[in-house]
């Protein structure tokens, strides 16, 4: 056997590589690797008694305690960095060590074996077992049984704090946050602190049935809170709730919640805090001891085995966090506009009659109808009564109104001719106001519908040489005119086509007229 805990003297004594396999009879390579293990899993400093040559052999080399046994040796190393990939088991593992030792012909261990020695591995070397949790799979949140307190200043009053905890299964790593309520705000905000604590995402996160979270939970249907479902989906994780009244299915938070009600509720005890934010700046230094604290029968603490052996596994966080959003229903009024906390805001008008799903951020209201987006606008505050209305959402002929310019209506002018131009300039200089003058304007925009811009700039024409002052009556009056002599010349046009498509052709001396009588009186 080596002198293990020769070499690793020497080395904290400061000798050269060459000095200490001179000394021990080793070659300078052997000595660099038991070296390099040793820093490799963290075994540094003066050596206790009790690691012996043995005890170091076993802890650097597990795999030599299986060779006498006459069969292939297992990778722990490899084993243990395998499980931490998504969907690989120790079951697939086993299969492919079988194959391996067929290959180099030798005799492989049994399944049963197999597990075994890989738990004794990860139970005396690895702050992870990774056959119950892989990293980054789960994270399991709840409310704490015991509450903190902050002291009013004003009365001396102690007034509840409610702490959120959140844990990582695999590494034990947890989150401690106090709130002053347990309603959606809370426990939405609590949520993204804690991402950003851990500093990425689980595929999954295990609730308690709150209705925060939980709308209906049974065994046909399970229905989310709209919000948390949202904030599931903006981090990419899928939201797994504990079922009612199985507290295992996240034995991890509930074990968490005694330890932190504990080491940092009861900590906390005799500490005064007057502020929500002081008292969770304290419960930070403890859950930052909490999480530092070593393990009693493992290297490590909490964290730096999240470091270690989960950090890399959990998702990256989006380039924000989930900004909180609350779902409410509404019916589209006759004016296709729905009320928000006496605020109004359109929707295309085709919904009129409909109810529509809204939600509402702090800057923004979004409307749906079957899932789909509608309508869009920036949240209103302020005094009951506003409006805001897209022209996009109005019917054709209020959004022609609304539209309404001196631009547009100039534009519009130029479009029919010039006489119409000189109307619309006219209506413009000699209103009492720009509104009165738009709203003439207006009502001749709408003439369009049942008259062509020939015949309004025919008529435009004709009252200009009328009157220096025209009016939208008196313009109506004649383009009313103008299309009633139209038709009427159109009819008399017609008729006269018809007599000469359809008249007779001989002449009165046919039916004995004059030419008739004239022959009678010369015979």
């Amino acid at each position: 056997m080596l002198h293990y805990s020769r070499i690793l003297r020497l080395r904290n004594e400061g000798f050269s590589l060459r000095s200490i396999a001179s000394s021990t009879g080793n070659s300078r390579q052997k000595v660099t690797e038991v070296i390099e293990r040793a820093e490799s899993k963290g075994l540094t400093g003066p050596l206790d008694e009790e690691m012996d040559d043995k005890w170091l052999e076993e802890f650097l080399y597990p795999e030599k305690a299986l060779e006498s046994s006459g069969r292939q040796p297992i990778r722990f190393d490899y084993i243990h960095d395998e499980l931490a990939k998504p969907n690989v088991t120790l079951s697939l593992l086993h299969h492919e060590y079988e194959a391996e030792c067929r290959v180099n012909n030798t005799i492989p261990y049994s399944y049963r074996s197999f597990l075994r020695h890989y738990s004794n591995y990860a139970a005396k070397y690895k702050a992870t077992m990774r056959i119950r949790r892989k990293p980054g799979e789960i994270i399991e949140v709840d409310w704490a049984g015991s509450t903190a307190f902050i002291i009013d200043r004003d009365t001396g009053e102690k007034i509840k704090a409610y702490v959120y905890v959140a844990t990582l299964p695999c590494t034990q790593l947890s989150y401690a946050e106090a709130t002053l309520s347990m309603d959606l705000s809370s426990w939405i905000t609590a949520h993204n602190h804690m991402y950003d604590y851990f500093g990425g995402t689980t595929q999954i996160i295990v609730p308690d049935n709150l209705k925060t979270s939980v709308t209906k939970h049974s065994l046909q249907d399970l229905i989310l809170n709209p919000t948390y479902r949202e904030m599931a989906d903006h981090y990419n994780t899928v939201v797994m709730p504990a079922r009612v009244g199985a507290p295992k299915d996240k034995s991890s938070v509930e074990g968490s919640v005694g330890t932190i009600s504990t080491w940092i509720i009861a900590a906390l005890r005799n500490t005064h805090c007057f502020s929500i934010e002081e008292l969770n700046e304290e419960i930070r230094k403890k859950l930052d001891e909490f999480n530092n604290r070593p393990f009693t029968k493992k290297n490590g603490c909490r964290f730096s085995a999240f470091e270690e052996e989960e950090k890399f596994a959990l998702s990256p966080l989006p380039s924000t966090p989930y900004k909180i959003s609350v779902w409410k229903t509404a019916k589209v009024r006759p004016d296709y506009h729905i009320s928000i906390e006496s605020i109004f805001y359109s929707v295309p008008y085709e919904y009129i009659g409909k109810q529509v799903e809204i939600r509402l951020t702090e800057h923004l209201i979004e409307a749906y109808f079957n899932h789909m987006r509608i309508a869009t606008h920036k949240r209103l505050y302020g005094k009951f009564g506003q409006f805001s209305t897209h022209p996009d959402h109005m019917p054709d002929n209020h959004r022609l109104y609304i539209e309404q310019t001196p631009e547009d209506a100039r534009e519009w002018a130029k479009g029919v001719g010039e006489h119409t131009e000189s109307v619309i300039e006219n209506f413009l200089k000699n209103s009492q106001n720009e509104k009165v003058a738009l709203k003439a304007i207006f009502s001749l925009k709408k003439s369009e519908r049942r008259y062509s811009k020939y015949e309004i700039e025919r008529a435009s024409k004709m009252i200009l040489s009328m009157t220096k002052r025209p009016t939208v009556k008196a313009l109506q009056t004649l383009l009313a005119t103008n299309k009633k002599n139209d038709i009427e010349k159109e009819a008399v046009q017609r008729s006269q086509k018809n007599k000469e498509k359809y008249g007779f052709i001989r002449g009165a001396a046919y039916y004995g007229g004059r030419e008739t009588n004239e022959r009678t009186d010369t015979e």
